[in-house]
């Protein structure tokens, strides 16, 4: 079964509380600055922290990133940081604490290693047991595919109340559950942003309820948003 698609395999290697902690600060321009608040003088010609060559994957055209800093290779911490382009350069919007795949990240995701992949994918679907809460991405209400078992924990139980795919070995323009793999099954997918539960996923990013809110209403499809996503120095490589 897929990391976070197929709702039986994800909540059953997510554990712990519902809890909303600060990991590790994100690269700014300047060095660190003690928070991960937006500061509106921040306006960097390209989303700090972010090497070349991950860089040079972003899509033309593109002006919402979403990126992940994850704080160890073999970390399930993080920080989400929304970043968005006006004229020419990229202005941090908003940021949250996140956790990521439970034994940290990969460059070569696998089905099962429990990690979460790096690199950049589009954003491109969403949805959720609710109902649509204004997402501008293509949105799904379904409460019988992302329900949790009654046999789950009870931290698990709003883990897919909204989500949005991870256009990581799946078909764009399906929705999140579609269990097609054009890699290949071994290659694992169904990585998702979803709720956080306050512990590591199967590979998925997690963030707060607030966060997943703003998201879907935020990010568009007309501003071909992607997630950028690795640990520290998996990003800067």
């Amino acid at each position: 079964m897929a990391a976070c698609g197929f709702l039986v395999t994800v909540l059953a290697a997510c554990s712990g509380q519902r809890t909303e902690v600060h990991h590790g600060d994100v690269p700014r321009p300047g060095g660190p600055s003690g928070t991960a608040r937006p500061n509106p003088s921040a306006a960097p010609a390209r989303v700090p922290g972010v090497g070349e060559r991950l860089w040079k994957k972003v899509p033309a055209g593109t002006r919402q990133v979403v990126t992940v800093y994850g704080d160890g290779k073999d970390s399930p911490d993080s920080t989400l940081v929304l970043y968005e382009k006006h004229g020419s350069t990229w202005r941090l919007t908003d940021s949250w604490p996140a956790h990521n795949g439970k034994r940290g990240w990969s460059a070569d995701h696998q089905e099962g290693d429990e990690r979460s992949p790096v690199g950049v994918f589009t954003l491109s679907d969403a949805g959720g047991l609710l109902d649509d809460p204004g997402a501008l991405l293509p949105y799904t209400q379904d409460e019988d595919a992302f329900a949790s078992p009654y046999y789950w924990d009870e931290a698990h139980w709003h883990d897919f109340d909204y989500v949005i795919a991870i256009d990581y070995n799946r078909l764009r323009g399906t929705r999140p559950d579609d269990p097609t793999r054009p890699m290949g099954q071994e290659k694992g997918g169904g990585i998702w942003l979803h709720l956080d539960h306050g512990d590591g996923t199967l590979g998925c990013v997690s963030v707060p309820g607030s966060a997943m809110e703003y998201l879907l209403r935020t990010l568009d499809p007309k501003k071909k948003p992607v997630v950028l996503m690795g640990d520290k120095a998996a990003l800067l490589a």
